[in-house]
């Protein structure tokens, strides 16, 4: 896959914003809320939960005015580096695409992107959204940030207030001061308070507090500057780790050890709640986190009985439930407020008002099953995607598809066989020293310890069943000797 047209390295913005704002979306997290549709090798937004599309994907759009908006600042997690370019390919939009070599909470990857941004143009003012949220709304959005824009340019750094509907205690709560000078629609913080209990949360909904959106915009510099004197330790990984960082195809790779210095905290305690800068412009556009599985049955489009079905579900006297069957055929028959999720390895079943605490239950699967916590039956790859189909012993078969112009790495296993069989398209496969072009309905046998590599040179996505036999059959056999991605 050809990144260059999609993903900017860091020389991309070594011009001036020219007075724009400057994007910056972060990707970071694993998503357990939402399992089991949600793993850490693919969460929640790069997931078409709502709407029919990905909430990355719907961020990267919302931010697409040129005349308002920058080229955006991508920061995601290296494992997740394929994913978000294979979206911001799609879209046809150019990004920079700066990957964290661990999750260390979003103080830190808000500090490397002001640090970024700051070194090329120290005025431009960034908003910091994530990538994970629903804004159905873009013209309010916008009109949003362009009224809180004099206030970040003035040094303020401002979040988006959103009034609450209930007393939820996932979120932050914002009491707001007096307005501003540099812009009426934007107050002055004068109390910032992280997730607190129900019966307060109740009593600052019933004082007017708004909830904290977790979308900022400052000038780069100035929020640099106010990491710097509230959470040093941070600005100075966040600092050391983009100096030292290095591109990579089109990624600019943080420097691990400088970035690993970080402490993990989020942005919202590191800085919100102490800095004397905070600032607050009420958001009169619709906003969700999707944080459970509940908000994803808000955000839907329900049917008379209050239920919203994805997939391939029958309904039998249900009521203000949401059904998700990503697979198999999924029956539910006389509850209420149910949430069900079926994939093709794992179903949730939980009370609507209690999706909350799937949470809690992935930390007690992971200990169990590890595999269905990390990754789903269907593992993406940036040439394609492989699917596990069936597995003994000493055998496994899977479906693998390579997407037109795509091709594997060269590279050879120590302890198992593959035999292969083209279904659709056609492949032209490397064993050791012979190339041949594979097409539907024939074969070809792979030995162990053969050098070997299949790409897709037609214009069609090329599928094939594997069989893979031998003694040890894990993905960490793979001795890759060459490599488009740049994969270890």
């Amino acid at each position: 896959m050809d990144l260059t047209l999609t993903a900017r390295n860091s020389s991309s913005l070594t011009e001036p914003a020219g007075g724009r704002v400057v994007p910056v979306i972060l990707c970071g997290g694993a998503g357990s809320r939402l399992w089991p549709y949600s793993r850490e090798a693919r969460p929640k937004p790069f997931l078409p939960l709502v709407d029919g599309e990905t909430t990355f994907t719907a961020t990267l759009k919302r931010v697409s005015d040129r005349s308002l908006f920058a080229a955006p600042v991508v920061v995601a997690n290296e494992d997740h580096r394929f994913l978000v370019a294979e979206e911001v390919r799609g879209l046809g939009v150019e990004a920079t695409i700066i990957l964290e070599p661990e999750r260390r909470d979003s103080a830190a990857a808000v500090a490397v992107a002001a640090a970024f941004v700051a070194a090329r143009d120290p005025d431009a003012v960034v908003l910091i959204l994530a990538a994970d949220h629903v804004v159905r709304d873009v013209a309010g959005f916008h009109g949003a940030v362009s009224a809180a824009l004099a206030a970040a340019r003035a040094g303020a750094i401002v979040t988006f207030g959103i009034t609450p509907t209930n007393p939820a205690t996932a979120y932050g709560y914002i009491r707001r001061g007096t307005a501003l000078p540099e812009a009426e629609a934007v107050s002055a913080v004068s109390a910032f308070v992280e997730k607190p209990d129900e019966e307060t949360a109740q009593r600052y909904l019933d004082e007017g507090y708004v909830w904290n959106s977790g979308n900022f915009m400052m000038r780069a510099a100035a929020g640099l500057a106010e990491i710097e004197r509230l959470a040093p330790e941070v600005a100075v990984a966040a600092r050391i780790a983009v100096e030292t960082a290095k591109t990579d195809i089109d990624f600019l790779r943080l420097d691990g050890d400088a970035f690993g210095r970080a402490p993990k905290v989020s942005f919202d305690y590191a800085v919100m709640e102490k800095t004397d800068k905070a600032a607050v412009i009420a958001a009169t556009f619709d906003w969700s986190d999707l944080g459970t599985w509940e908000s994803i049955w808000d955000a839907g489009r329900p049917d008379a009985a209050g239920n919203v079905v994805v997939g391939e579900a029958v309904l039998e006297a249900v009521s203000g439930s949401y059904v998700n069957a990503d697979g198999p055929v999924v029956g539910v028959v006389g509850v209420d407020n149910v949430v069900v999720v079926a994939t093709e390895d794992a179903v949730l079943v939980t009370d609507r008002s209690r999706s909350g605490e799937v949470k809690q239950l992935v930390a007690r699967l992971r200990e169990s099953y590890p595999e269905t916590v990390a990754s789903h039956i269907r593992v993406y790859r940036p040439w394609g995607y492989y699917q596990s189909i069936d597995k003994g012993a000493r055998y496994q078969v899977k479906r693998i598809v390579v997407k037109p112009g795509a091709r594997l790495s060269l590279q050879n296993h120590f302890h198992r066989s593959e035999h292969w069989v083209v279904v659709t398209g056609v492949a032209r496969v490397t064993v050791d020293e012979t190339v041949r072009l594979v097409g539907e309905n024939e074969s070809v046998y792979i030995p162990r310890g053969a050098v070997h590599r299949l790409d897709n040179p037609g214009k069609i996505p090329v599928e094939l069943i594997e069989v893979q036999s031998g003694s040890y059959l894990g993905e960490d056999d793979i001795v890759r000797l060459e490599d488009d991605y740049n994969r270890k």
